[in-house]
């Protein structure tokens, strides 16, 4: 897809996309790093998936952003329409879904080299701690 036709979207479908995209970057991550339970997997994945993860690794990976990237970050951030759950507030959660509408936006592309230079700063650059 043409990133004109991927612009097309609503930044909120383009989340949509990206946030399952994004977590399958983690969990194939989590899972070649150590052999363990799945509950353990599972504790480890919620951490970096979870709002305020994602909304740290948006200034992690802000200044590395193209100038298209970062228009569609920004729409990402923008987006109106969506629930904010109850344990994060509405500015963490945008960023949260902007960083999932340019996994999304790099998805359609077939972008595939990106999204990966991306996690992978994300991955070593932004601190989390684990949920307990």
């Amino acid at each position: 897809m043409t990133e004109r036709e991927a612009c097309a979207y609503s930044p909120l479908s383009l989340a949509f996309l990206g946030d399952c995209v994004y977590e399958r970057y983690v969990r194939e991550r989590l899972l070649r790093e150590a052999n363990m339970p799945v509950a353990k997997l599972h504790a480890l994945a919620v951490a970096r998936v979870c709002a305020e993860y994602q909304s740290v690794a948006f200034d992690t990976i802000l200044p590395h952003l193209t100038e298209q990237e970062e228009v569609i970050l920004r729409r990402g951030r923008n987006a109106t329409g969506n629930t904010v759950p109850k344990h994060a507030d509405v500015a963490t959660y945008r960023r949260a879904t902007a960083v999932e509408c340019l996994f999304g936006y790099l998805c359609l592309c077939g972008n595939e080299a990106r999204i990966a230079e991306l996690f992978e700063r994300i991955w070593t650059e932004t601190k989390y701690s684990e949920k307990e």
